[in-house]
C-alpha cells in the first residue's frame, strides 16, 4: 500500500485541452495530482511532456490505479463532454472502488438540472458536486473563474484547491492581477471563486454567465457593424476605436480581443484583414439556448439574451439570407457625418445596452433562487466574474458594489450608479437605434435592450388590451385598475353594458 505522503491531493479525468491545462494549473500550485484518460497514450504523452512541476503529476493507466493514487476522502475532477458521458465516468469510478465519502466534481458545461438529479442519484454512494469553469484554455491554465455548487461539506475539501488555482483580482480596484506563468502562479489578491449554493447552483450560474456572454458578444458585433456601415471605417481604424474604448468604462476582455481581432491580417491574403475573410455564420454549443429557455420557463424578460441566441440562429441560415438579399430590398446605408460624435454615440449605446443585458441576467438568477430554494450572493457572483472568465470586465466591479450596498436590489437599473449612467446615455442610444432602423442595418441586441429599458420604466403597458382579448375569446379573466391585485373579473363580450362577474 502506498505511503499516504506520496499520494496525490486530487485526481483529474479527461485530458483534452481544458483538462490538461487545469491539471497543470493545479500542479503549479503545489498540489499532487493523479491524471487519467480513457486513451492511455494521451496520459503517457502528457506526463512525458511535463516532467517538472511544483506538484507531482502521476499518470494512471487504469481507474483502479487512479483511485489508489489519491488521498482519502478523494477529490476527483471530471472534465468530459456534458451529458451521458458524465454518468458513464462516475459509474466506472464506482465500479473501480470509489468510496461513499469521495467527492466527484463535474467541471464540464453540464445542465444544472442534471447536476441536481445526479447529486440525489449518487447520494448514498459518493458526494457529487458541480462547478462551472470559465476562461477557455488560457483561463484553465493560468487562472479561471470557478463557480462551485454542491454539498457545503464537500466544498471545504475543494476550497483550498479552487481558491489557489482561480484567477485573482486586486482587492482595491477589482482588476485582474496579471503575470501568471508556468510554475509561477499569481499570489495574493481575491480569488475569482466562492461557494455559490447547493446542488446545481454552480452550473446554473455558469449557464447565466454564458447567456450574458452571448449578448455581450452580439452587442460588440453590432457596434462594429454600425461603425463599419455608417462611417465606412477600415478594420484597422475600428481596432483603434475598440482599443480606446477598452481604456474606459467598457474595459473588458471581449473589447480587448475585438481590437486584436480587427488588426489581424489574413495569413492567406496578407493585404486583407482576417475579419473580412471569416464567414458570417456563428456557431453555438447550447448554453445560451438554455438561458433563454429557462427565462421563458420562469417568466423573466431576458429578451436581449434571447435575441442574441436568435441572432446566431439567423446568421446560421447564410444561404437563405443571400437569396433573400437579392429580392428583399431595404434602404441603402448612408454615410453619416460627424464621425467623432457618432463613435461616442455608439459607445454610449453599447454601454447602456450592456447594463440592460446584465440586469436581465441577474434578474433571472434572482428568480432562480426562489425556484430552486437557493440563496445567491449576487455581489460575490459578480466578483468571481471580474477575472478569469470570458465576460471579465471592470464593469463587474460596479455590479459588486451595487449589491454590497443593497443585497436586495431588485434590478441593476435601480442602482444609483447604473441609473445615472443609463439616463445620461439614453439620448445617444436612441439616436443609434433610430439610425440603424432608418438605414436598414440589423441591430437586434441594441433594439431589444432599449425595448427592455423602455418597458421596465413604463408604469403602463398595452397588456390591458391583451387581457381583454384573452377574456373575449377564452374567458381567461382580467384584473381591474380600481380593484386590489388578485381579484379577477369576467364580462360576456361583446356587449359592453353587461355586468362584470367577479371570479
Amino acid at each position: 500500500m502506498a505511503n499516504s505522503e506520496s499520494l496525490a491531493n486530487v485526481g483529474l479525468i479527461g485530458l483534452a485541452v481544458m483538462g490538461k491545462n487545469l491539471a497543470l494549473n493545479i500542479a503549479d500550485h503545489g498540489f499532487g495530482i493523479a491524471v487519467y484518460n480513457r486513451t492511455g497514450s494521451v496520459t503517457q504523452e502528457f506526463i512525458r511532456e511535463n516532467p517538472s512541476t511544483p506538484g507531482k503529476l502521476t499518470g494512471c493507466e487504469t481507474l483502479e490505479q487512479f483511485i489508489a493514487a489519491i488521498k482519502q476522502p478523494r477529490v476527483i475532477i471530471i472534465l468530459v463532454k456534458a451529458g451521458p458521458a458524465v454518468e458513464a465516468v462516475v459509474d466506472q469510478l464506482l465500479s473501480a472502488g470509489l468510496a461513499k465519502d469521495d467527492i466527484v466534481v463535474d467541471a464540464g458545461n453540464s445542465n444544472w438540472n442534471d447536476t441536481i438529479r445526479r447529486e440525489k442519484q449518487y447520494a448514498d454512494r459518493l458526494k457529487f458536486f458541480g462547478s462551472g469553469v470559465s476562461g477557455g484554455e488560457l483561463g484553465a491554465r493560468f487562472g479561471p473563474s470557478l463557480m462551485p455548487g454542491g454539498d457545503p461539506a464537500s466544498w471545504k475539501h475543494l476550497q483550498p484547491i479552487w481558491e489557489a488555482i482561480a484567477a485573482k483580482v486586486d482587492p482595491v480596484n477589482g482588476r485582474p492581477i496579471a503575470g501568471a506563468a508556468p510554475g509561477k502562479p499569481v499570489s495574493g489578491g481575491i480569488p475569482c471563486t466562492a461557494y455559490i449554493g447547493p446542488n446545481g447552483a454552480g452550473h446554473y450560474v455558469k449557464m447565466v454567465h454564458n447567456g450574458i456572454e452571448y449578448i455581450d458578444m452580439q452587442l460588440i458585433s453590432e457596434a462594429y457593424y454600425l461603425l463599419r456601415h455608417l462611417l465606412g471605417l477600415s478594420p484597422d481604424a475600428l481596432a483603434d476605436i475598440f482599443h480606446d474604448w477598452n481604456q474606459g468604462k467598457l474595459d473588458s476582455y471581449l473589447i480587448e480581443i475585438t481590437a486584436d481581432i480587427l488588426r489581424q491580417r489574413d495569413p492567406a491574403k496578407p493585404r486583407k484583414y482576417l475579419v473580412d475573410s471569416i464567414l458570417d455564420a456563428a456557431g453555438q454549443k447550447g448554453t445560451g439556448k438554455w438561458t433563454a429557455g429557462n427565462a421563458l420557463d420562469m417568466g423573466i424578460p431576458a429578451n436581449s439574451i434571447a435575441e442574441a441566441v436568435f441572432a446566431r440562429c439567423m446568421s446560421a441560415i447564410k444561404d437563405e439570407r443571400v437569396a433573400a438579399s437579392k429580392k428583399l430590398k431595404g434602404p441603402k446605408a448612408a454615410a453619416v457625418k460627424g464621425a467623432k460624435a457618432m463613435i461616442e454615440a455608439i459607445r454610449q449605446a453599447l454601454y447602456c445596452s450592456k447594463i440592460c443585458a446584465y440586469a436581465q441576467g441577474f434578474q433571472l438568477m434572482r428568480e432562480a433562487q426562489k425556484e430552486y430554494q437557493w440563496k445567491l450572493d449576487f455581489g460575490s457572483i459578480a466578483g468571481m466574474w471580474r477575472g478569469g472568465c470570458i465576460i471579465r470586465a471592470q464593469f463587474l466591479q460596479k455590479i459588486t458594489e451595487a449589491y454590497q450596498k443593497d443585497a436586495n436590489l431588485v434590478n441593476l437599473l435601480m442602482d444609483p450608479y447604473f441609473r445615472k449612467e443609463i439616463l445620461a446615455g439614453q439620448e445617444q442610444w436612441r439616436q443609434v437605434v433610430a439610425l440603424a432602423a432608418k438605414n436598414g442595418i440589423p441591430a437586434p441586441a441594441f433594439m431589444s435592450a432599449l425595448a427592455y429599458f423602455d418597458s421596465y420604466r413604463a408604469a403602463v403597458l398595452p397588456a390591458n388590451l391583451i387581457q381583454a382579448q384573452r377574456d373575449y375569446f377564452g374567458a381567461h379573466t382580467y384584473e381591474r385598475v380600481d380593484q386590489p391585485r388578485g381579484k379577477f373579473f369576467h364580462v360576456d363580450w361583446p356587449q359592453a353594458d353587461r355586468p362584470q362577474l367577479e371570479v
